[in-house]
């Protein structure tokens, strides 16, 4: 329990950086050198600010030195990226495995989130996941090179043909997330993942117009519900499988 809780709070540590990613790179800025500021008066931050949920509550979500309030996106970014590394650890264990999932963690909640504010993920972000999800393929064998490469290609392809068909509704940036998704996860969970997103976007989608908080072409971000479909995939794919293998008399 005392280790998990440790990753836990490593969790939020590293969501605290993945703030600093989802801020600076849609806007072009490193995110490796440069002392953290605020987005309203550029004031240079101390480490007591900045402390991950702490920090948050102590100055009520405003500014300590303007006033200017706080999104509300940075404890939960380091809230969710807390609970999924305790999850990722509790179900793993130590060892590269789960450095592996860490990573795409941290990719996914920094593609969700740049996604949800931007309608874009980075190009630099995909190529980033792609360089470290190849980096592990060759040298972690959890997977086999073709199933991490079969994997990318039919979560990327079902994305192309679904631009295709919808017209450019689905962007370049979501068939390349995919990639990255089904590169880590091989086959078929990365097509699963896909799947999963997909059925959830949809679900969404219905929600929202239901509710007319959107209209039919109003754009909807792909990106949490590949996270989400990820997320799925991972902890619950087998199961999910023969739930729906039963429902049709398969095995």
């Amino acid at each position: 329990m005392l280790t998990i809780l440790f990753v836990a709070m490593a969790g939020l540590l590293i969501g605290s950086f993945l703030n600093v990613v989802i801020y600076r790179l849609p806007r072009g800025e490193t995110v490796v050198f440069g002392r953290s500021y605020c987005p309203g008066c550029r004031r240079v931050l101390a480490w007591y600010d900045l402390i991950p949920l702490v920090s948050y509550i102590i100055l009520r979500g405003r500014c300590r030195y303007c006033g200017g309030r706080i999104s509300p996106r940075y404890p939960l970014v380091e809230l969710t990226t807390g609970a999924v590394f305790a999850a990722l650890f509790y179900r793993l264990g130590p060892g590269w495995v789960l450095v592996k999932y860490l990573f795409l963690a941290c990719f996914l909640i920094a593609a969700s989130f740049i996604d949800l504010e931007h309608y874009l993920i980075p190009d630099r972000l995909i190529f980033a996941g792609l360089l470290v999800g190849g980096g592990f393929l060759l040298s972690n064998r959890e997977i086999t090179i073709g199933s991490g490469f079969l994997g990318a290609l039919s979560a990327a392809g079902l994305l192309w043909l679904l631009a295709l068909a919808s017209r450019g509704n689905v962007g370049g940036g979501d068939i390349k997330l995919a990639a990255v998704v089904g590169l880590f996860m091989g086959w078929p969970w990365g097509l699963g993942a896909v799947l999963g997103g997909l059925f959830l976007a949809g679900a969404a989608g219905a929600f929202l117009l239901a509710l007319r908080v959107k209209g039919r072409k109003d754009p909807l971000p792909l990106a949490p519900f590949l996270s989400a479909g990820a997320l799925v995939a991972f902890f619950w794919g087998p199961q999910i499988l023969a739930w729906y293998a039963g429902l049709l008399g398969v095995g």
